[in-house]
């Protein structure tokens, strides 16, 4: 049996996201051994950066189920903050890449936090183009300091 507090836990920054850009949850359980997320999203851009936070997570998202319609009648989020421009990453260590490993998840070795993937993406710009580049067992990537 799936254990629903592993699951939101695994999915924690997929619930963070679906918090901070106002997505309806309508349920969130688990069914036949999946993680059930039901609601709706106040546009279809907010709903496909669900999906592409799901896919960060676990590209196979065989644990999960998650269904999102679009109800345009929610609040849109407050728009963010456009983040200070950085500095050049600082010189940090490589890592060589590992099977089942994932940016969220080497980020979170490493970083401290699966959210700060980015940071990754940034520090290696000639091989990482953005969240949806391929990582292979062998790749070597450059880790900022945290």
């Amino acid at each position: 049996m799936a254990d629903l507090d592993a699951l939101k836990q695994k999915y924690s920054s997929v619930l963070e996201l679906i918090k901070k850009q106002n997505v309806r949850l309508d349920h969130l359980h688990v069914q036949d051994d999946k993680l059930f997320m039901q609601g709706a999203a106040p546009s279809e851009d907010i709903k496909n950066n669900v999906w592409n936070q799901i896919k960060t997570v676990d590209a196979s998202y065989s644990d999960l189920t998650c269904d999102l319609s679009v109800d345009s009648s929610l609040p849109q989020p407050a728009p963010e903050e456009a983040p200070a421009p950085e500095a050049a990453a600082p010189q940090g260590t490589t890592y060589t890449v590992e099977p089942g490993d994932s940016l969220w998840k080497i980020a979170a070795k490493f970083l401290g936090n699966g959210a700060l993937y980015p940071q990754i993406i940034a520090a290696n710009p000639d091989t990482l183009k953005d969240e949806h580049t391929v990582i292979h067992p062998g790749d070597v990537l450059n880790i900022p300091s945290a």
